[in-house]
């Protein structure tokens, strides 16, 4: 009896023990544990714009319905079409009877009624105007279903795998209109990349646009749908998507101290989940990442060239060097290492690479700056070895 009750504490206490002792998982981490607790959508990815590094992620390739945030990718072909000279921001759009007919989030535009295509462009990013959205279509493609093709071969050209597009708005109920939390940050870092301009509109709070109609003119305010603009500091945009079967879903870009990140998010089951859920998420990523940038470049000496009409020819760096730290770690210490010939033979063309410098931290190369030619310099021909001959005996 005496030794029984030593025995059943020793259990006890070993149990108690396993039960306290931390049990590690592949592939997590605390800091992402930590991060798990902070989302409550089923659905989440936190990405670095400039490097694409995806720093948190829940079931992020889990194909859900991502109503309005389609807009999205309709801003892309927008876009697209500005910069292919097809499209200009001044053209005039006219509303089609089938583009007034939308139903959900509209502006509330009349069939027959003129806007410009940057005043479209507003009403659906400020204001997620689904009228606004296939009206453009049609103008851009003829037809939607014609830009809805578009969409989806620019989601396959983009590696977008596991995304699908029915319409330009989001407001199907189709199963077959499907994206994911990390096609969505995909096609957000593409459209804030190639066209940062859209920012300037999509961080826009308020704005009135004039309906002019049949009926007179009348002033309509557009008021942005994403909360975030009021509430976290650096958030620039980007949209925001709800439907009974998508529930709540955002794609939220914030920039602080040079770094930009894109927090996405599905499924949220109320408007209030989703912006807590991108604010816990970006102020992850904020902690995590760190900026190094070296802008007190060494001047570089020029050149030496060989058979060329010039002895020398100057270098330049490409820009500055910028690299993003994404696992919590501060890029101190780092080393530099020049990667040059000693000579070049001619030709050289200005702006072609001549070679470059890499950057290291703790033996790890982190990334390297292109090191240009400065001018185009031609190879000598027999004349200019006369001259230089001539020159050299004068002297």
């Amino acid at each position: 009896m005496n030794r029984s009750v030593p025995e059943s504490l020793l259990i006890c206490i070993l149990v108690l023990c396993l039960a306290l002792t931390p049990v590690g998982v592949r592939g997590e981490t605390e800091d992402s544990g930590k991060a798990q607790q902070l989302i409550e959508a089923p659905g989440a990815v936190l990405m670095e714009k400039e490097t694409g590094t995806v720093i948190y992620s829940k079931d992020p390739d889990t194909r859900r319905s991502p109503a309005s945030i389609t807009k999205i990718m309709t801003l892309i072909l927008i876009f697209d079409a500005i910069r292919e000279g097809t499209l200009h921001l001044e053209d005039s759009i006219t509303t089609s009877a089938y583009a007034r007919s939308m139903g959900g989030s509209q502006v509330f535009l009349e069939e027959g009624e003129k806007q410009t295509a940057e005043t479209m462009i507003k009403c659906i990013v400020i204001a997620s105007g689904n009228d606004a959205s296939v009206a453009m279509a049609e103008h851009v493609a003829g037809t939607e279903q014609a830009f809805v093709e578009r969409m989806n071969e620019r989601a396959k050209d983009l590696g977008m795998k596991n995304t699908h597009f029915v319409d330009c708005c989001g407001l199907t109920e189709s199963q077959e209109h499907y994206t994911t939390p990390y096609d969505i940050a995909l096609m957000s870092r593409e459209l804030i990349s190639r066209y940062p301009e859209v920012l300037t509109y999509s961080s826009v709070w308020i704005e009135d646009i004039t309906h002019v109609t049949r009926k007179g003119s009348s002033k309509f305010t557009l008021t942005n749908t994403n909360k975030l603009l009021r509430s976290y500091e650096g958030c620039m945009g980007l949209k925001t998507g709800s439907t009974s079967i998508a529930k709540y879903c955002l794609s939220a870009v914030a920039e602080r101290n040079g770094i930009t990140l894109i927090a996405s998010v599905m499924a949220a089951p109320d408007p209030k989940t989703r912006f807590r859920d991108a604010a816990a998420l970006l102020n992850y990523g904020f902690s995590k990442c760190t900026l190094y940038l070296d802008d007190a470049l060494e001047p570089l000496k020029p050149l030496k060239l060989r058979k060329g009409v010039k002895e020398q020819v100057p270098l330049v760096y490409r820009g500055k060097f910028r690299y993003i730290s994404t696992d919590g770690t501060k890029p101190d210490n780092v080393k530099k290492k020049l990667i040059l010939p000693k000579e070049q033979s001619a030709p050289v063309k200005k702006g072609q690479k001549a070679g470059a410098q890499e950057y290291y931290q703790d033996g790890k190369k982190i990334g390297s700056l292109d090191i240009l030619y400065g001018e185009t310099i031609k190879k000598a021909g027999y004349h200019d070895w006369l001259e230089r001959t001539c020159q050299a005996f004068l002297l």
